[in-house]
Formats: C-alpha cells, structure tokens, sequence
C-alpha cells in the first residue's frame, strides 16, 4: 500500500498518514461515511466527492443478501453497481450478525444464521467472505470476526477471540491467493472485549499475521466513554505503527478527537447521518435538535463557521420547518451538513498535527463543544 507517516504530533500519538489504493491516495485521518447498501443514506455520490470524501463504508452481510453478489458480479463489481470511481471499504458484516443474537449461530467453521430480509438460512466462512469481497473488487477487506458485547464473561469472551483469531489466519491464507487480481487489502480485527489481558493478546497475535492494516474492533458497542478511552489507550500500546489504524464504529467529534488522540487513522460510523435524518445536528457548541420550537424563528445558520450548503443558503428556521412539513429536503441538507462538520474537523485535526497543537486544539475544540 506504500503506506508512509507524513508528521507525528511531538505531545500525542496523533499522526497524518498516507498510503494508495486501486481508486486512489487516501490521506488520514479519515472518516469514512457508511453507505451500507452502497448509498449514503439522504446524499448523493457527487456530493460527496465535491466534499473530498475519497473513501466509503459498504457492508458485505447486507449486499450478499440484497442484490446479491451474482448482481454485482454481472456488473463489474462494486464500484460499477454503485457508480463510485474513489475507494470503498467493505465491512465483513460480523457486527450486524452479532446483533442479530437470536437468528445466528456461532461456530468454528464460521456463521449459521437467519436473514433479517425474509427468514432464509445461510452459512457463512471466513474464506466466504473475503470471496464475497473479492466479487465486490473491495479496496479495503475486512475478515469476519466475533463481536462480542460489553459484559460478556471472560470464557465467553475468550472463546469469541480465539475464534476471530483462527478465522483470520484462515482469511489471510485466502486473500493471499487472489490478491494480485485487484488489490485490495485485508485489515486484520483485534478483539478481547473489555478485558487487558485479552486485548494485548488480541493485539499481539494480529499483528503478528501482517495484515496490511490493523483494525481495532468491539469497542463503542455500549461501554461508557470512560471505558472506551481506557481500552482504547491500552489496546493502540501494541499495534504495529508501520501500519494504518482502523477504530471500527465510531463517529462522533469526542470519540474521533480521541481516536486520533491515540494513533487512530481511520474511522467510520452512521451516526453523523443518521441522526441528520432525525434532526440533530453538529455545532461548535454540540449538538442541537432542529425540530425543537426555539428554532421555529431562528434566521441564524445552523453554524456561523460552516460553509455547507444548508448553512450557506438556508436558516435554522427553515430547516426546522422542512422537518416539521416532513419534506425530503430536510434530511438531506441535515446530512450535508453533518458530514461537512465531521469534514472539516479532521481538517482542523490535520492543520494541528502539522503545527505540534493537537492538544492545545483537543481542550479548545471540546471545550466549546461541551458548552451546549
């Protein structure tokens, strides 16, 4: 991937970064908007290029149910099913099957499960699932892997590591035989749930097959902020810093500040556009809810430093009356919006890495954030 640390923060483990995949550079940190069917959700692919995003989230388990991988086959791939030319990364789908605990089983040959679509059974193997990827000409693959919750026991959370970990060297073994084709390439997923011992271990033991990449899983899966910051800071201790470093899940300003905070490259989450679609947005004062009857005569935009669009053009005032009349265009400013923030926060992020001020910049930022 020819990946290459641009500058290191001299107070912090937050870095720029660099490295090339088939559709392109991609420079970090990054967030990544989640189009899981292939769309995000309320924008479209043009937007989102004229933004800068050069880097999307699509979901394996729910485009091997519908349309299937035959369809995107017959198309070319993924990238040609959607009509998006820049990189895209395909989860494996193992957080949604985990979260569909009455409908799956676990074993060590891989899932059994139910569709959440129509109740039909299928089956599902390490090596399945990179094939899918390989089918969706992914740029960036990732292996299936065994979530397991906040509070799950220590044996129970044992048993999901040592499954992930056979699972990814069955992974690797596969994606090594094709990978020349396009590619693409294989992150590995460190597990061990909420327990030290298990996530140096996690840690050690992904590292150790060389994946391209290094992605840090099952944390932000209902722990408190506390937690999450405590083993995140432990776990990033024993990650390979000559890769990149993926935070799966996340997608808010305190998390992603944190995340870089701790030598995070790379994150995702659908939270900034799904809660656009309900309403609530991002400001640099924290977020406010636009449907609320403060904003019915509010001719402010809905932030004074943001040049989106909505906030260019339109005011809260009126944007609170899109939702209220539930018209379509509501949502769809409301997402532009949301990820133009996220935008241009890691941009400031970057621009203070540079300067040696990102943590002057983190008490600054979340100070004001905070204030709401």
């Amino acid at each position: 991937m020819n990946f290459k640390i641009i500058k290191s923060d001299s107070s912090s483990k937050a870095r720029i970064t660099e490295f090339i995949l088939p559709h392109g550079k991609v420079s970090t940190p990054i967030f990544m908007p989640v189009g899981t069917n292939g769309s995000v959700k309320a924008v479209k692919h043009k937007t989102l290029s004229d933004y800068g995003v050069d880097l999307i989230l699509s979901n394996t388990y729910h485009l091997y149910l519908r349309p299937g991988s035959d369809i995107i086959k017959q198309a070319g791939g993924l990238h040609n099913f959607i009509s998006w030319q820049q990189n895209i990364l395909t989860d494996s789908g193992g957080f949604q099957i985990f979260s569909l605990a009455p409908f799956r089983k676990i074993t060590n040959d891989g899932i059994k499960f139910r569709s959440h679509i129509d109740g039909s059974y299928h089956t599902l193997t390490p090596e399945d699932v990179v094939e899918l990827q390989r089918v969706f000409k992914s740029d960036i693959l990732m292996p299936l892997d065994v979530c397991s919750a906040h509070g799950t026991e220590y044996k129970k959370a044992i048993g999901a590591m040592k499954i992930t970990h056979k699972w990814a060297e069955r992974s690797i073994e596969y994606w090594k035989k094709y990978r020349e084709e396009w590619g693409g390439q294989l992150f590995g997923i460190i597990q061990g749930n909420f327990y030290k011992d298990l996530r140096k271990e996690s840690a050690e033991y992904i590292c150790s097959l060389d994946f391209p990449g290094i992605a840090i899983g099952g944390l932000s899966v209902g722990e408190s902020f506390d937690v999450f910051k405590e083993f995140l800071e432990y776990t990033s201790e024993f990650i390979d810093n000559s890769k990149p470093h993926y935070l799966m899940g996340i997608g808010t300003p305190e998390y992603i500040i944190e995340a870089v905070e701790n030598g995070i490259d790379m994150f995702d989450c659908v939270y900034p556009t799904r809660i656009a679609r309900n309403g609530t947005l991002f400001t640099r004062n924290g977020k406010i809810t636009i449907k609320k009857e403060s904003f019915a005569n509010d001719f402010n935009p809905i932030d004074e430093k943001c040049k989106c669009f909505a906030c260019l053009n339109y005011s809260r005032a009126f944007i609170r009356h899109l939702f209220k009349a539930n018209e379509i265009l509501g949502p769809m400013l409301a997402t532009e919006h949301n990820l133009t923030f996220i935008r241009d926060l890691i941009s400031e992020i970057k621009s203070n890495i540079e300067s040696n001020t990102f943590m002057d910049f983190k008490k600054r930022f979340l100070g004001d954030y905070g204030n709401n």
